[in-house]
């Protein structure tokens, strides 16, 4: 398995977001970079499991 690192663009769960720490089992991502996202709605950041990633662009 290919471990994200800070600043990598990844994909799960149909959104896109932008690594902003690499942890251990996880990463924490920065999806205010989706056209879909609305502030009222969602948080700016996330953590996703190294396993349910794929990296699009590093």
């Amino acid at each position: 398995m290919v471990t994200a690192k800070v600043g990598n663009i990844v994909e799960f769960d149909d959104m896109k977001g932008k690594v902003e720490k690499v942890n251990d089992n996880s990463v924490i991502v920065d999806i205010t970079i989706n056209d879909e996202f609305d502030e009222r709605e969602m948080f700016e950041k996330t953590v996703v499991n190294h396993k349910r990633y794929k990296i699009i662009e590093e």
